[in-house]
């Protein structure tokens, strides 16, 4: 591909409506369609998310063309179970939420729906995505006793940043300008009703998301947010606004689970025996660090259940990852006999 051509440039995508593409690049907002030769044999690009950075063939009087997913530095992904139940499902795919930011904002209101193990599942995804995770506790106007939610998030995820905000009255928020520098990008991830389209309306200083109520019975929110989408804020930084997930598969989570439970494989080292079940064998690290208080229960089952999900995707997702191998690998032994005969010859 020439990319010298002076039509070929950069861009990057800002939302994606199905096949359509939002982009923003040298020449402004533009949209752009997929570029069919490039992306949908079976050894195509990555298709292209928001937050990536695409090769463009710009076109000023209609759609441009994308030709290429340029590398991506993160990425934030969970399980696609293709809308099977988890007793039904045969394979599991890689559903890419976002891509290229630096911060991972973990949203979770201080209300009913307050749920420290979901916070974790996310945090693990974070950990996976190559970003920095940071977790915003919304709505601390409506939670006297919020410090005792800050300090529970605080054990069990002991080397991430915690901050309890308000959206309405503006407590806290000044916390978050040490990560909205200018060319920086931020991703919100969190369930509906947990204040990301309020946070983002702060933020941007002007209302550019609608707010929807909550349930009052169970905190449960609606979707206000319906497709991920980019915005830039007048501080420079960026933000990646993505739907409400109540459902978050761990997905190729390996990295983040080791990241976010660091001191349980630490002890899992120190069994005496390697393969210790941590159930009443002599000499197991866990059991001596459940006994002392070192390791607390809440945590060594949250580790327990991740790593219970990690296998089950694991396992279906083998058969599909192995699948897109052997076709990769047909298409370039295709591709290279093609070259070696002179090509196809009509």
């Amino acid at each position: 591909m020439d990319t010298l051509k002076d039509n070929y440039i950069p861009a990057r995508v800002t939302a994606v409506h199905k096949e359509r593409y939002a982009l923003v690049c040298e020449h402004g907002e533009c949209f752009g369609r997929l570029k069919s030769g490039n992306y949908f044999d079976v050894a195509s690009d990555e298709i292209p998310t928001t937050g990536d950075f695409v090769l463009v063939k710009y076109n000023v009087s209609g759609d441009s063309q994308i030709l290429q997913t340029l590398p991506r530095r993160s990425r934030f992904v969970r399980s696609d179970f293709s809308g099977h139940a988890v007793g039904y499902v045969k394979t599991i795919l890689e559903q890419v939420v976002a891509a290229n930011f630096d911060f991972v904002f973990v949203l979770s209101s201080l209300n009913q729906d307050f749920n420290v193990n979901r916070i974790m599942r996310y945090l693990t995804q974070a950990y996976q995505s190559g970003a920095q995770p940071v977790v915003i506790l919304t709505k601390a106007d409506l939670s006297p006793d919020f410090e005792a939610s800050v300090a529970e998030v605080q054990k069990v995820a002991p080397d991430v940043p915690v901050h309890a905000v308000s959206s309405h009255t503006g407590f806290g928020m000044e916390a978050l300008n040490a990560y909205l520098h200018p060319e920086k990008t931020v991703v919100f991830l969190g369930m509906s009703g947990v204040g990301k389209s309020s946070l983002l309306n702060a933020l941007m200083q002007q209302e550019v998301m609608a707010v929807k109520a909550i349930r009052e019975e169970d905190s449960r929110g609606r979707h206000t947010t319906t497709y991920r989408r980019l915005f830039m804020l007048p501080s420079g930084a960026m933000v990646i606004d993505t739907p409400g997930m109540r459902e978050l598969g761990l997905y190729d989570a390996d990295e983040g689970i080791s990241a976010g439970f660091g001191d349980v494989e630490d002890l899992l080292s120190q069994c005496r025996f390697s393969d210790c079940r941590h159930k009443t064998e002599p000499g197991c690290a866990i059991l001596a660090a459940l006994d002392d208080g070192s390791l607390a229960h809440e945590r060594w089952e949250l580790y327990l259940a991740q790593m219970q999900e990690k296998r089950f995707v694991d396992e279906k997702a083998t058969y599909l990852t192995n699948k897109k191998a052997r076709d990769k690998s047909i298409s370039i032994w295709s591709k290279q006999m093609k070259k070696k005969n002179g090509g196809t010859k009509r």
